[in-house]
């Protein structure tokens, strides 16, 4: 696994080891980056990455000119892999990392009021998060005007239908990963 493109390009990133923690595939990262910079420019964007894992895709999205981005994790040895991966290239200075469980971490970002361009959500393929996490960021109004939500999820474990204001926009099939697409509609 290395970052695809950008100022780090080409750069190896950090797995715990064991099969606690599922990286995006490359070629997957690759296609979702090359969807996202279709629909928006990455340039100064505030993102945020939720069950974090590696950390690949926030820095996916620093590489290619995010501003900052916050990243939610609770594993320890995914969090240590976060940091590993942020030093190796040099973008540290652009991150935070939120270490607790990703209901807790979505609290405290509506409490402080944060809002995100861009949300990364990947958590394990047969997580219950895939309810809570899309109501969250539609009632805790996470999403920035414009921004975009992406789902990471297996063709086996399909999604629950969101409610509110959330509306798919996209879905792409890569072998065993779909992903949506999601942008704030009309309620």
């Amino acid at each position: 696994m290395r970052v695809i493109a950008g100022k780090a390009r080409g750069i190896p990133l950090a797995a715990p080891r064991g099969t606690k923690t599922r990286p995006t595939a490359d070629r997957v990262r690759e296609a979702l980056f090359s969807i996202i910079q279709s629909s928006i420019d990455l340039d100064g964007l505030m993102v945020l990455d939720l069950c974090a894992g590696t950390g690949g895709l926030g820095i996916e999205a620093l590489s290619r000119g995010a501003r900052f981005c916050s990243f939610a994790e609770r594993d320890r040895q995914a969090l240590n892999a976060i940091r590993r991966n942020l030093a190796a290239t040099g973008l540290s200075e652009q991150a935070a990392i939120l270490s607790r469980d990703v209901i807790s971490s979505l609290h405290g970002l509506i409490a402080r009021k944060d809002r995100f361009d861009l949300i990364l959500f990947d958590p394990p393929y047969q997580s219950d998060l895939y309810g809570q996490v899309p109501a969250l960021v539609d009632t805790g109004n996470l999403l920035n005007d414009n921004g975009l939500l992406v789902i990471e999820y297996s063709v086996h474990h399909p999604l629950p239908p969101c409610k509110g204001r959330l509306v798919c926009r996209d879905t792409r099939i890569y072998g065993d990963t779909v992903l949506d697409f999601y942008t704030m509609g009309d309620v």
